[in-house]
């Protein structure tokens, strides 16, 4: 595979470009049930963003080398979407193993949303995104934590501002998950003002 040599400043653009300017979950849209889901408390959101960041930046880099290693190796990229939902549901009954052993009772706060990584479309996005870029490995790992930390970001500012619904007076029709939606999408368009960082 040739690849171009990427500079310093090419790094740090992909990583502002994958946090900011493509965030995963407010600019592609990808990994919405858990963001509503887990973003009522702060401290369930900030539990939530270090597994998703733990998962992504390892299962990225390995479905990168299933991807080229394996599947293209054995001409069978036709299960590639099999091959990385498997990878991927592995790293998540690790990190489910280990936080129900350390923190029972953050195990049970973050409830059915934890097994639901395996199956979140911002981890398997970013994995297929990897790919879809032609990045080098070094490349897919540094934009996989990039988009964890960018999808971590969202859910840690969605959960600050969940808190403080429990002071303000918002109409029964808007309550939960009306409000999170409204609430979502203006943090989306808020992001849309760092695309001019990409100019």
């Amino acid at each position: 595979m040739h690849h171009e040599v990427w500079t310093f400043s090419d790094y740090i653009m992909l990583v502002i470009s994958a946090i900011f300017i493509n965030n995963i979950l407010l600019i592609r849209f990808l990994g919405n049930c858990p963001f509503l889901g887990c973003s009522k408390r702060m401290d369930t959101a900030i539990s939530m963003a270090l597994a998703v960041i733990f998962v992504l930046t390892c299962t990225g880099p390995i479905t990168w080398l299933i991807q080229y290693y394996l599947l293209e190796k054995f001409d069978i990229v036709y299960i590639q979407t099999l091959a990385f939902i498997l990878t991927i549901a592995v790293f998540v009954q690790l990190v489910e193993m280990a936080i129900k052993k350390i923190s029972p009772p953050l195990y049970r706060a973050l409830g059915i949303y934890l097994p639901l990584i395996t199956t979140n479309c911002a981890v398997f996005g970013t994995c297929i995104l990897n790919i879809k870029e032609k990045f080098t490995l070094f490349q897919a790992t540094i934009f996989s934590f990039s988009s964890a930390a960018g999808f971590g970001l969202a859910l840690i500012i969605m959960a600050g501002i969940r808190e403080r619904f429990n002071f303000a007076r918002i109409p029964k029709s808007f309550q939960d998950t009306s409000i999170g939606l409204i609430t979502a999408g203006l943090i989306g368009l808020s992001f849309f003002a760092f695309q001019g960082l990409a100019k």
